[in-house]
């Protein structure tokens, strides 16, 4: 087997980012780490890329081996490399991320590594330089979230204005005013309005409404009017 002469092998990890929306805020899936160092403090899901594992399915295998999470349709997002990043050997961390729907996935979750959900405003201190990773994920995700209706998947097909203020104002961190924020969206021309209204969360009741996905496809710019600073979020 002919090999490269005089190279020092370095290892390859993958690390998961995994954000969940439960119908109320946004939350990180986590783990104990299971080995020296810092086993048993919180950490991102990560392992080693195998000799014969694109990394791909690395991190697909890393993923469901560690939480039992499965079908996970995750992005890569960035490769960190410092060289004292981890302080056993040289190892450089390709990360993958996800938004999904909390529910969705809970009952697929391993007891097995204590993987828990934490809101993104508690979460722990983590291992190495996982908190930097989860930090240049939010930001992905505020960038993709300003081009495209991902957030759309999070909710069910028909939905009420405050669901989908509750989505923006967690995800961009800030507060939008109510009937701003309404009249923003209604000019959009985005949104269909349905006959029902959710009763449940207050007296008066909110209108359910669709999104027009053919419409969105079209003029998805549309949706800057409302992101706050979006221009921050398109140079990512």
């Amino acid at each position: 087997m002919i090999k490269y002469q005089g190279q020092t092998r370095i290892l390859v990890a993958v690390d998961c980012i995994i954000f969940g929306f439960d119908g109320e805020q946004y939350k990180l899936l986590l783990i104990q780490r299971g080995f020296a160092p810092e086993k048993k403090h919180w950490s991102l899901m990560g392992g080693f890329v195998q000799p014969n594992e694109s990394l791909k399915y690395a991190a697909d295998r890393i993923l469901k081996q560690l939480t039992g999470l499965q079908n996970v349709y995750m992005e890569q997002l960035h490769t960190f490399g410092e060289p004292n990043r981890d302080p056993v050997e040289r190892t450089i961390a390709v990360t993958y991320f996800a938004l999904v729907d909390i529910q969705k996935y809970e009952k697929q979750l391993s007891k097995e590594y204590h993987a828990e959900w934490f809101s993104l405003n508690e979460m722990p201190e983590l291992i190495f330089d996982h908190n930097q990773m989860v930090e240049m994920a939010k930001n992905r995700l505020r960038y993709k979230a300003a081009l495209h209706p991902i957030l759309f998947e999070l909710l069910p097909e028909k939905f009420t204005f405050p669901q989908l203020q509750a989505l923006y104002e967690g995800l961009y961190d800030t507060n939008f005013d109510k009937r701003n924020f309404n009249r923003k969206l209604l000019s959009t021309g985005l949104f269909v309005k349905q006959q029902e209204k959710d009763k449940e969360n207050s007296k008066k009741g909110a209108f359910y409404y669709k999104l027009d996905q053919n419409k969105y496809i079209d003029d998805f710019q549309a949706f800057l009017k409302f992101i706050p600073n979006p221009e921050k979020f398109l140079t990512a």
